[in-house]
């Protein structure tokens, strides 16, 4: 049995997580911390678990195997830290911290500590992006020289996204280190690392944080990602290009579509997408520590990387103004 402490209500995915994890055998959530109290008393009660208000004490019990991360942002850095160097394995939802410098003491603690870490990149468990992910690796495409992606939703203009979420001392930023993280994450995942970020952050609508964002990536060899996100879109699917010499490949909300010189005539057709099988992060995060599994898809490395280049993305809209 892994017995798991929920750190914070405070993100937007926090009860779909505990909600997961009461369906993953062998899983139990026995206790709550949050840093606002009232909160986390609440949350404890629905669970039937106690809420411990000293995160130290917490992290001491022989109650607690695990943690799971839905704090702000700008307190990830002191919870992961006393979590690792405390044994714990850590569940976090992205980013990892608001710095490099901070991502890269985490990541020693959690190196040094050897316990099992996982950082919530679901867009990798796509059927979509593992297929587009296969073309580019098989080469089918040719020489990869341009991949966008496009994530955006409405929750500024319809007014669902909590109030905290334009806390830009908690969050470090708006739409692009929240939602802007899922296309982030999948440039690199496509292309690597970036040699180079340029940043357009604005506001579309009244709110103290960027609402509405792109990134212009320069990766080695000449190729280019677009990363777009933004609050301010209704009727807007997510959408993934990807363009190389021989062929590209097209995501339009599920819909996946290719096409390639030696496959297709160059006309574009429906992806014989299969099941790809690639476990959630929770799911993934629960089996390793079950089975004592190196994670690939979602490990330490993979979310230092990611704080990197939003660090660089955000200093290059700093730059700008």
């Amino acid at each position: 049995m892994i017995k798991i402490a929920m750190i914070s209500a405070w993100h937007v995915h926090a009860k779909g997580y505990a909600r997961d994890l009461s369906q993953i055998p062998d899983c139990k959530i026995t206790c709550v911390w949050d840093e606002v109290p009232d909160r986390g008393k609440q949350w404890a009660q629905e669970f039937g678990c106690a809420f411990i208000a000293d995160y130290d004490e917490l992290l001491k019990s022989p109650e607690v195997d695990a943690v799971l991360v839905n704090a702000p942002t700008n307190l990830h850095a002191e919870l992961l830290l006393k979590a690792a160097e405390a044994g714990k394995h850590i569940f976090t939802e992205k980013v990892l911290t608001l710095t490099a410098r901070d991502a890269y003491r985490v990541r020693e603690a959690v190196n040094k500590s050897g316990v099992h870490f996982t950082i919530s990149y679901p867009h990798k468990c796509s059927d979509g992006i593992q297929f587009a992910k296969e073309m580019i690796d098989s080469g089918r495409l040719g020489k990869v020289t341009y991949a966008r992606v496009r994530n955006c939703h409405s929750g500024s203009i319809d007014d669902w996204l909590p109030d905290h979420f334009y806390n830009g001392e908690q969050c470090g930023g708006g739409a692009m280190i929240d939602l802007g993280a899922h296309p982030m994450y999948l440039l690199e995942y496509f292309l690597g690392k970036p040699v180079s970020v340029q940043s357009l952050f604005v506001n579309a609508s009244d709110r103290p944080v960027e609402d509405n964002a792109v990134c212009l990536l320069e990766f080695a060899d000449g190729v280019i990602g677009v990363s777009e996100t933004g609050f301010v879109s209704r009727c807007d699917p997510y959408s993934v290009e990807i363009s190389g010499t021989e062929g590209a490949v097209r995501i339009l909300g599920g819909h996946v579509t290719y096409a390639t010189a030696a496959d297709t005539e160059r006309k574009f057709v429906d992806a014989p997408v299969r099941e790809y099988n690639v476990p959630k992060p929770l799911d993934y995060w629960t089996d390793s520590i079950k089975n004592d599994t190196e994670n690939v898809l979602f490990n330490i490395d993979e979310a230092v990387s990611l704080t990197e280049l939003m660090e660089a993305a955000y200093d290059a809209a700093a730059a700008r103004n």
